[in-house]
């Protein structure tokens, strides 16, 4: 677009960002790119600071394939106390207003719940400016805190979260949830059912030709060669059953083929990391984020993904793990109730792509994992090749990205939210019971 006029500005709120390694800022990430390829600028305002690690740093400015990336101070801390973060968000939602307030030409917002109150500064640029935002849930906030025990609905806080957050919805353009469980929920907080899109986030790779092990430069780097590798691969957070995990993995112990690999950071890998600290654990590893060019190897690098949802967060977190999993041609092992939005996943085929245990039962697990392993490399193959398949359709980068991407655009020409996803969430089946 150098020399060429834009159709005008996009701001987008988020406080991860590439090359920070979070999957929520690559999903940020891969839409700015297509709203520069649609002729848009593209105003990111993010953290100078890892989400994982705030140790790293990043450039205060760049221009990151076409897009221009603002990185502001004291907005990330890393996952220390809710106090703590609580303070990064406050920062950075006030970063966001002032960039909402002063940036020139701005048709549209675009603003997730990274922060979770990030919408507030979006609300308050469409009062005072008049510009239109489009409201991503990624996550649910308070109800992920009122869920984990970290915090009790009658607190003010608590109070206060979910008026802001009733604020928010009342005045977005479009609000976008992740799943039918999601838009149930929010619904249940303010009913916007005719400005709703019901899509979910797209793989970050579209799905190519399997990666055969002995291709594979991420299972030679590790000594994989002859083990049947069962991976949890992201952010191993507060609702994440690590227990059950390590549980299944030391009755695994002395089946010495069967290799588990966590991949990743969040607040539970640390529980992962003090297990292999307190005494060997020959069939575990524990690895960092790894680079998004070495993505496929790394996934590819699995014989199985597991994919974690406790019943308390459904509707509240979304298993945004599953498409990874499912680009790269390998089957699923889900640790999660039904329903949920990964177990209606492992129901839309026919022919099935994986198995699925309750979050708490390592015995379950111990016994699929048994299972799968034994299966023959074709019928390996075959459900790899179901996943797959299903990402290359209905689940597809090009796809879901495109979809999200003319929402953007609806809200930036002031037009109603495109026709293929209006109502979506008059299509919820209640999620509540």
């Amino acid at each position: 677009m150098s020399g060429a006029k834009h159709k005008g500005t996009i701001l987008v709120m988020s406080q991860v960002y590439p090359p920070d390694p979070t999957s929520v800022g690559q999903h940020v990430a891969d839409t700015c790119v297509e709203l520069v390829q649609r002729g848009y600028r593209v105003v990111v305002v993010t953290a100078n600071r890892g989400y994982d690690d705030p140790s790293k740093k990043y450039a205060s400015r760049e221009l990151r394939d076409g897009v221009d990336v603002r990185r502001v101070p004291f907005s990330s801390f890393g996952k220390a106390s809710v106090p703590v973060r609580a303070a990064a968000m406050l920062a950075f939602i006030a970063w966001c207003i002032w960039y909402g307030f002063f940036t020139r030409g701005a048709k549209a917002v675009l603003v997730s719940t990274a922060p979770p109150l990030c919408g507030l500064a979006a609300g308050l640029v469409r009062i005072i400016r008049r510009v239109p935002y489009v409201y991503w849930v990624m996550d649910v906030n308070p109800d992920q805190l009122i869920a984990l025990g970290k915090a009790k609905e009658s607190a003010l806080s608590v109070r206060v979260s979910d008026r802001i957050q009733r604020f928010v919805l009342k005045h977005a353009h479009s609000v976008v949830v992740l799943d039918r469980f999601m838009a149930d929920r929010m619904n249940r907080k303010l009913d916007v059912t005719a400005k709703m899109a019901n899509m979910p986030p797209w793989p970050h790779e579209e799905p190519e030709a399997p990666l055969a092990h002995a291709d594979n430069n991420f299972r030679k780097e590790h000594k994989l060669d002859d083990k049947f590798v069962v991976m949890y691969s992201g952010n191993h957070g507060f609702a994440t059953p690590v227990d059950t995990m390590l549980k299944a993995a030391e009755a695994l112990e002395d089946e010495p083929r069967i290799q588990f690999m966590f991949v990743g950071g969040g607040v539970r890998k640390k529980e992962i990391d003090a297990a292999l600290q307190e005494r060997a654990r020959p069939n575990v590893r524990s690895l960092p984020y790894q680079p998004m060019e070495t993505l496929r190897h790394s996934l590819s690098a699995a014989d199985l993904h597991l994919v974690a949802m406790e019943a308390r967060v459904v509707g509240i977190n979304h298993p945004c793990k599953i498409y990874g999993a499912m680009a790269v041609g390998r089957p699923i092992l889900l640790l999660g109730p039904n329903p949920c939005h990964a177990s209606d996943i492992l129901a839309e085929s026919e022919v099935s792509f994986g198995a699925a245990v309750e979050p708490d039962d390592a015995e379950g697990m111990v016994r699929e994992i048994r299972r799968i392993s034994a299966l023959g490399a074709d019928e390996l193959a075959r459900m790899g090749a179901t996943a797959s398949s299903l990402i290359a359709g209905k689940y597809s980068k090009s796809s879901l990205r495109g979809r999200f991407c003319d929402i953007i655009e609806a809200a930036a020409t002031r037009a109603e939210l495109p026709e293929r996803e209006r109502h979506a969430g008059a299509r919820v089946e209640s999620a509540s019971a």
